[in-house]
């Protein structure tokens, strides 16, 4: 059982792959429909869902409180899906995410410019200068959504178990050569190691999300992770009380984590609402 990410540019056949690695695997491809429909019924606006998913946020959007509502949002609706094993994700920063997971495999999937450009302009009937265009907001926005959400450089290689060149390679071949390392590179200890760690991750996104959208508690920033067995509690606040008022309701919600904190606290903190 594996979690496989693909982070991809515009046109380099990204949902392509994604499929045909899943059909050969068995596997689930969560595609970006089924996280925006999740993150929408877990209750972000729609209307404000074009301004986060996998764009950079302007600088307001960027300092708002939805935008920690899309990530936390978000984050769950990958990790709910990725409890149940066995999944293929596209997009939406999942490799950052996952990037500490045992069981999980990352690929980039990226093609030359000249490649990506000819893909565009035969699919949407667009001249060179439209379809030069797309890319670049597009390669823009998502370079802008990785750095805003998860300060990390997609296209750094090091984040990654490998790139593949969908100009260079069909998709066949680069689904063959995925599902191919998953099987020799997933061990059932890092299975194993895996699907608990996903499991304490949900654990806390699920407290997380409570915290914020059930209980108001006005921590900003706020996240939270279970660390060698002990539930820790993150973010900035300028209010000391509501740090302990978090803490009582993580003791209510997991009574069998110990529990601290590691809430930064900042006098005259304030997050654009």
């Amino acid at each position: 059982m594996a979690i496989i990410t693909l982070a991809r540019q515009v046109a380099a056949k990204g949902d392509e792959v994604a499929q045909e690695l899943a059909a050969k695997l068995g596997y689930s491809f969560i595609t970006r429909k089924q996280l925006e429909e999740r993150i929408l019924s877990l209750g972000f606006p729609a209307s404000k869902l074009p301004k986060y998913d996998e764009r950079k946020p302007g600088f307001f959007a960027s300092m708002a409180k939805d935008r920690d509502a899309y990530q936390n949002l978000s984050q769950y609706a990958m990790l709910e899906a990725a409890a149940k094993g066995n999944v293929v994700f596209i997009g939406r920063g999942a490799f950052a995410l996952f990037a500490s997971v045992p069981n999980h495999v990352s690929v980039r999937l990226i093609a030359s410019e000249k490649v990506r450009i000819a893909r565009l302009m035969e699919e949407f009937d667009w001249n060179e200068k439209q379809a030069r265009q797309h890319i670049q907001e597009s390669d823009a926005n998502r370079t802008g959504f990785h750095k805003n959400f998860y300060n990390i450089d997609v296209d750094d290689p090091t984040n990654f178990h490998m790139f593949l060149n969908t100009g260079a390679v069909s998709i066949n071949d680069c689904a063959n050569i995925i599902a191919d390392f998953t099987r020799a590179h997933i061990t059932p200890s890092k299975e194993a190691e895996g699907t608990k760690l996903v499991e304490e991750m949900l654990k806390a996104q699920s407290v997380v999300n409570k915290l914020i959208f059930d209980f108001k508690i006005g921590i900003d920033f706020l996240h939270a992770a279970i660390e060698d067995g002990t539930f820790v509690l993150y973010g900035v606040t300028d209010a000391p009380g509501l740090v302990e008022q978090a803490l009582e309701i993580v003791r209510k919600e997991l009574p069998e984590y110990p529990t601290k904190s590691a809430v930064s606290i900042v006098h005259d903190f304030k997050q654009f609402q």
